[in-house]
């Protein structure tokens, strides 16, 4: 009933449905890494393991070609996307969810940089002013009282941002290469890259009561493993644009989740420099890149 729905929708509408559920699913990992008194490492471990299998047995299911290229920027490809995983989940313990999420969307400011070096395209003068006003919202993340903690989780949400700008820019030179980008194989490696990086320090903390269980099953089959699935399906009916304006929700839903559940409010400070950046990306993209792109069946 559900698909036969479905499929009387507009494409363009179903692709807007499908990343707005995907940024509401990915927003809900701020919460329960804070709920979860387990380190980083342990929700890393089993978070990636359960959603990499995930991934996996939907692609198998659904009679999909996985295939892997072990040449270098394919493996860059999966070690990047391993380290938005694992960077995010390590910021967002030290910091609070708010920042963690905002200075890891300040990745399209270092592609503006990246792109020109990398695959050789023409650097725009005018990108100047963007990149800019966004090192300035960034800023306004270390102002106020600060404890080491929350200023070593704003480095490491840096970190975070860099790895995603990374991970585009492989997946962009990927395209040049090969002609087409699988972007499950990529996700699943990388999930692959950080269970094996966190088992030697969780090997011995492996025993959870039920509701620590339950919550990393569902950020495994749901937060990282269909999300991913259903966004490589709805990227392939709107526009860069619209899939990066949409996707932004993330950063507005991640921190309204938290306050919910435990009462976690960013500063001042951090709200204001996370609208600046926003605002100077969403008007970037708006600005330079108004048509409509769609990504080959993966």
């Amino acid at each position: 009933m559900i698909k036969k729905i479905f499929s009387k929708i507009p494409q363009h509408r179903k692709g807007l449905i499908l990343i707005s559920l995907t940024a509401f699913l990915w927003s809900s990992s701020g919460l329960f890494i804070k709920v979860l008194t387990l380190s980083a490492f342990q929700i890393l471990f089993f978070r990636s393991s359960i959603a990499a299998v995930t991934i996996f047995l939907v692609t198998i299911f659904r009679k999909r070609k996985i295939e892997y290229k072990m040449d270098l920027i394919s493996i860059l490809c999966s070690f990047s996307f391993a380290g938005i995983l694992m960077f995010f989940v390590i910021a967002t313990k030290l910091t609070t969810a708010a920042n963690a999420i905002f200075l890891q969307f300040t990745a399209p400011i270092y592609l503006l940089f990246l792109e020109p070096v990398f695959l050789k395209t023409k650097f725009n003068k005018s990108n100047l002013l963007t990149i800019l006003i966004c090192i300035f919202g960034m800023t306004l993340f270390f102002f106020g009282k600060l404890e080491i903690g929350n200023i070593y989780g704003n480095i490491i949400a840096i970190v975070s941002g860099l790895c995603f700008a990374f991970f585009s820019l492989f997946l962009k030179w990927k395209k040049d290469l090969h002609k087409s980008v699988n972007t499950i194989n990529s996700i699943i490696l990388g999930n692959v890259i950080v269970a094996v990086v966190c088992f030697p320090i969780v090997f011995s903390k492996l025993s959870f009561n039920f509701t620590e269980s339950m919550i990393l099953i569902y950020m495994g089959v749901f937060q990282i493993g269909l999300s991913y699935i259903i966004f490589n399906e709805a990227i392939k009916f709107v526009s860069a644009t619209e899939s990066l304006i949409i996707a932004t929700l993330e950063a507005i839903f991640n921190p309204i989740w938290v306050f919910i559940g435990i009462g976690e409010t960013p500063s001042v400070y951090a709200v204001i420099g996370g609208l600046i950046i926003f605002a100077a990306i969403i008007y970037h993209n708006v600005k330079t890149d108004s048509k409509f792109e769609s990504v080959p069946e993966l």
